[in-house]
């Protein structure tokens, strides 16, 4: 934990989907994977994909293709990937373990919460819940307002839809680029370090809190709302 209490419990908590709320990298490599094999080429280990889930077709396919967006091929494997993670998203793609838990106790504290990710609606709205997320508060893709994180328009509407103002909200996200849009949309922000952070320290990206897992949130919520005045 990196703010000392006491802060002011919030009343609405917006996540991001993969690598925060849903450990969604088993079925985001395989399609790379598929990729691969369908070339002749051996699959890249799953050690080596799984840190860059949170990053999404230019992660996956960076680190199985050594390609960057800007480079030739790059467009075509992203379509490909795009069709065969579509076909196969929910095979072994689950909730992190405590975050039924930590969704059960938002619930139960009369706080709401709602997922915003850079992943695009034709991924979110059927994945949601299929992997046990369709109570969500609100689901902002990154299709929805025409901006994707960093920027804060995807947060900002997210607060929007719970009808609660973005200063009363937190955002939980495992990607640098989650801490830096929550700053922008003037929420208080949470690493969570149980995510697909890779090698990088999310020490290092200045948001209030750093928590180890679901259920050390749930009880950092818990606290501060004992000690928030109705």
């Amino acid at each position: 934990m990196i703010r000392p209490l006491p802060t002011p419990a919030p009343r609405a908590i917006l996540f991001d989907l993969d690598g925060t709320l849903a450990d969604t990298a088993p079925d985001l490599a395989a399609a790379v994977n598929y990729l691969r094999t369908q070339r002749g080429l051996e699959p890249t280990p799953y050690a080596v994909l799984r840190p860059t889930a949170s990053a999404g077709a230019r992660g996956m396919i960076g680190a199985a293709f050594g390609l960057q967006p800007a480079d030739e091929g790059f467009e075509e494997l992203r379509v490909q990937w795009f069709e065969r993670y579509q076909n196969a998203m929910a095979v072994e793609s689950t909730l992190f373990d405590g975050v039924v838990e930590l969704l059960d106790g938002i619930s139960a504290a009369g706080m709401a919460w709602g997922v915003v990710t850079n992943k695009p609606s034709r991924f979110t709205d059927p994945l949601m819940p299929q992997i046990g997320l369709s109570h969500a508060g609100c689901i902002v893709s990154g299709d929805t307002t025409g901006f994707s994180k960093p920027h804060p328009a995807p947060l900002l509407e997210g607060a929007r839809r719970l009808d609660v103002a973005p200063e009363h909200c937190w955002y939980v996200g495992d990607d640098q680029r989650d801490i830096e849009a929550g700053r922008a949309a003037g929420m208080v922000t949470v690493a969570c370090a149980w995510g697909y952070c890779g090698a990088v320290d999310p020490a290092q990206w200045g948001a209030d809190f750093l928590l180890e897992s679901p259920i050390d949130l749930l009880s950092t919520l818990q606290e501060l709302a004992a000690t928030t005045p109705a």
